[in-house]
């Protein structure tokens, strides 16, 4: 952004103030909508490549976690002299387990934080309301 160097004519009357005092609020409530809109651009394209590495790392998260089943169930298996229905079944009852756990972990996470840009709807009505005033005055 360019900064402007404002230049205030000494013998400048109060009505010729206010008016330029609105149009550098509208100006700079303009900007602030540009550069809401150019923040949001960015963070959704970072958004997209985050959303392609974690469905990548998902992809071979699950790969790997059936391999380990399969390890874990034989294993489990072996230790009960061969009754691999057994290692089956306890593997499937520790996954279910660790998933569950998992879930409730990730909904008490994502109840915590608001995604809903609070902070910059709240500025941004502030700074409507102080243009309104300055209007207005």
């Amino acid at each position: 952004m360019v900064e402007r160097r404002v230049e205030i004519d000494p013998d400048a009357t109060i009505g010729g103030l206010v008016g330029q005092l609105k149009t550098d609020s509208a100006r700079l409530l303009r900007n602030e909508f540009k550069l809401a809109k150019v923040e949001m651009g960015e963070n959704i394209k970072a958004g997209a490549w985050g959303v392609l590495w974690l469905a990548v790392a998902f992809g071979v998260g699950v790969i790997a976690l059936v391999a380990l089943t399969i390890a874990l169930a034989a294993g489990i298996g072996r230790l009960a002299n061969g009754n691999m229905w057994v290692g089956a079944i306890s593997a499937g009852v520790i996954e279910i387990g660790l998933g569950g756990w998992l879930v409730y972990l990730g909904m008490k996470t994502f109840a915590e934080p608001s995604y809903t840009l609070e902070e910059s709807r709240k500025e941004l009505v502030s700074t409507k309301g102080w243009i309104e005033r300055q209007r207005g005055g």
